[in-house]
């Protein structure tokens, strides 16, 4: 009898608890579940997700493939509605929607925000998103905020899991002020990938 089939209130998925009876990391696993897995956003959860300015993201379409990748804005471009809900620009990109489709499809959402510049800590954020349009934002008391990008949409997530990412292995960055290399133009071919 596996760790799941045990204490079948714990989060996680089955293959989950298998490798944990795999490796035999059960015990350290459910002391994780029971001291630090939430299923909302705790206050300082929640101020730690305003101050960031870039979030990883997971989607995947109806048939499980998956698709990992970046937002970023300005600090505060993610806003916490209340402890169950989160809302973020999807911003103007290569017009390819590839997350857009999957959540379309499938609304499992993974987010991960991590600080790389001062406390070296992640935050795990699962759920369910939902496509917005401007006009419905005002359901949720917000309105269009003035950014120097263009929002095509918006997405809400309703949280289903927040839980730390260890420090352990988040490398130290130093944040780049410098305007002349952030403004820097970058090759659109970058890879060589056709003619110019």
């Amino acid at each position: 009898m596996n760790n799941f089939e045990k204490f079948p209130s714990l989060p996680g998925s089955q293959g989950e608890h298998e490798m944990q009876e795999k490796f035999q990391t059960q015990d350290k696993a459910t002391d994780f579940y029971n001291r630090q897995m939430l299923d909302y956003l705790a206050p300082m959860m929640q101020n730690f997700i305003a101050a960031q300015e870039m979030v990883f993201i997971s989607t995947s379409d109806k048939n499980g493939e998956c698709d990992c990748s970046l937002r970023s804005g300005e600090s505060g471009f993610i806003t916490v509605i209340d402890e169950k809900r989160i809302i973020y620009p999807d911003y103007k990109g290569n017009g390819v929607l590839a997350s857009a489709g999957n959540i379309s499809e499938n609304p499992h959402i993974g987010m991960l925000f991590v600080d790389f510049f001062e406390d070296k800590v992640g935050l795990h954020v699962n759920g369910k998103a939902h496509i917005l349009e401007e006009t419905q934002l005002e359901h949720f008391g917000l309105k269009q905020l003035p950014s120097k990008q263009k929002t095509v949409f918006w997405v809400l997530v309703e949280v289903e899991e927040a839980y730390i990412h260890c420090s352990k292995n988040i490398p130290l960055f130093t944040k780049n002020d410098d305007l002349s290399q952030i403004n820097k133009g970058r090759p659109i071919n970058y890879f060589e990938l056709a003619d110019s």
